[in-house]
């Protein structure tokens, strides 16, 4: 994969983004696997599918780590939002809650 300021055609650096989103989607992939596993730990554990706080400690490291790759923070944080949202209410329909829960566990998510 050519770094972007490599590139010196459109159709090189759509190459470069195309195989960037390869690696996104793949890595999204295994992100749902462990929302997967998370629906089979959590009632072991007696844990809601939403945990407040969890939620609000990984959009905090989501938006610290944007801002120290040179990434607008807003961005990341409306993106992992949208992920946040869609893995919750994934397991609340397979955990069968009607109301998310919440708890002060930052352990868990």
């Amino acid at each position: 994969m050519t770094p972007p300021e490599d590139c010196t055609t459109m159709a090189e650096l759509r190459r470069t983004i195309d195989a960037l989103d390869t690696r996104l989607v793949a890595l999204l992939a295994a992100r749902a696997a462990c929302i997967d596993r998370a629906i089979e730990l959590k009632p072991g554990e007696g844990l809601p599918a939403r945990i407040g706080p969890r939620v609000d400690e990984v959009l905090a490291n989501v938006r610290a780590q944007a801002g120290e790759q040179g990434l607008d923070p807003a961005l990341a944080d409306t993106l992992w939002r949208t992920l946040i949202d869609w893995s919750i209410a994934r397991e609340e329909r397979v955990l069968g809650q009607d109301t998310p829960g919440d708890q002060d566990d930052r352990d868990n998510y």
